[in-house]
């Protein structure tokens, strides 16, 4: 992309937080009857044998719920990119069912695909008592400290809150529009390097034959659409292989600047995610950070939070950069794997 092509995207995306804390049109709030639907629904997709990652919309029918999640999704590829779902009755099930239930709305919106390199399907957010920071075959979700802004690379992400912590565990989501623009109108030249190359760390999950790193712009412009990918905690980790260039002190100024406007209260929104509250984010123009946290003591009650990485088949063409990642994921779905409820049993996982 030449600095000539840059230019700001009006878009309903490019939402600020401080206009949006004032309002909560962001929510889709369920009733009882929808509790019921979502129950009914949970019925015959066990009555067929329906099971993740088998499990599709056919087999999970929303007869009401259906239409206003079809207008969710819209306005997640289309719109400002972010929904809250509240009010999923969360305490009425058993974690399998409540899993299956979640997967099953999810259907509706998109495909299930692989988030690691183990294949699994439906992630699971909780501690392990581990740290990104100083070993990188673990990732920040693994753990109960701050996630700096960032993005993940499918077309959506979702967030299921079983338990929340005891304090902290805050989701920051960001429009990586509005952050385009701001800096397009502030720092047009800083901009310019957003638009350029950066090498951001693969943390260990390269398929054979692939270098431990991958390459992309911040921000990238794609059949007229403005395409966001970000995470600066990897881009820095990736700096650990001594075949890559070392950043230059205009890749950090941008990284500074970036990160200045995502904490900035003017543009980032905060939410309090409860029990059975479902956030759906659009990943090509939403950012996600969390707090740090402290957890409660007893296991049962631990931070707790089960993630969907969904493609919807909305987005025809992505950014060409984009590709590469994406065919890691493919990779990955060559061996699906059904989610395990067992906590103890994570931490074998953290070797990618």
């Amino acid at each position: 992309m030449n600095s000539q092509d840059m230019k700001p995207y009006d878009h309903p995306s490019a939402w600020r937080g401080a206009d949006l804390r004032r309002s909560d049109q962001w929510l889709l709030r369920l009733s009882a009857a929808d509790n019921d639907e979502l129950q009914a629904a949970l019925a015959i997709a066990k009555a067929r044998g329906a099971s993740i990652p088998n499990l599709t919309a056919d087999d999970f029918p929303l007869p009401t719920l259906g239409g206003r999640i079809a207008a969710m999704l819209d306005d997640l590829v289309d719109g400002r990119g972010f929904t809250l779902v509240r009010g999923f009755d969360i305490h009425r099930h058993p974690i399998q069912d409540a899993a299956l239930i979640y997967w099953g709305l999810g259907a509706h919106m998109g495909v299930g695909r692989a988030q690691n390199a183990q294949g699994e399907l439906l992630g699971h957010v909780t501690d392990l008592g581990v740290d990104y920071h100083t070993d990188a075959k673990v990732r920040g979700y693994q753990t109960r400290l701050l996630l700096p802004f960032h993005n993940d690379t499918l077309d959506l992400v979702g967030l299921l809150c079983v338990h929340p912590a005891r304090r902290g565990g805050l989701s920051r989501i960001v429009s990586s529009t509005a952050i385009h623009n701001a800096v397009l109108a502030r720092r047009p030249d800083l901009l310019d390097v957003m638009y350029q190359p950066f090498h951001t760390d693969r943390r260990g999950e390269e398929p054979p034959g692939k270098p431990p790193y991958y390459t992309g712009a911040f921000f990238e412009w794609q059949d007229g659409r403005l395409f966001c990918r970000y995470n600066r905690s990897y881009i820095e980790s990736a700096q650990r292989f001594a075949q890559l260039p070392r950043l230059s002190a205009r890749q950090v100024e941008a990284l500074d600047l970036m990160d200045s406007l995502c904490n900035d209260p003017e543009f980032h929104l905060d939410m309090n995610l409860e029990p059975g509250d479902m956030q759906f984010i659009c990943n090509y123009t939403t950012l996600h950070s969390r707090t740090d946290y402290e957890d409660w003591p007893e296991r049962e009650r631990r931070r707790y939070l089960l993630r969907l990485w969904l493609e919807t088949g909305r987005f025809p063409r992505r950014p060409r950069s984009f590709l590469e990642r994406q065919d890691d994921m493919l990779i990955w779905q060559q061996n699906p794997q059904p989610p395990v409820f067992d906590l103890s049993m994570r931490r074998a996982e953290l070797a990618h």
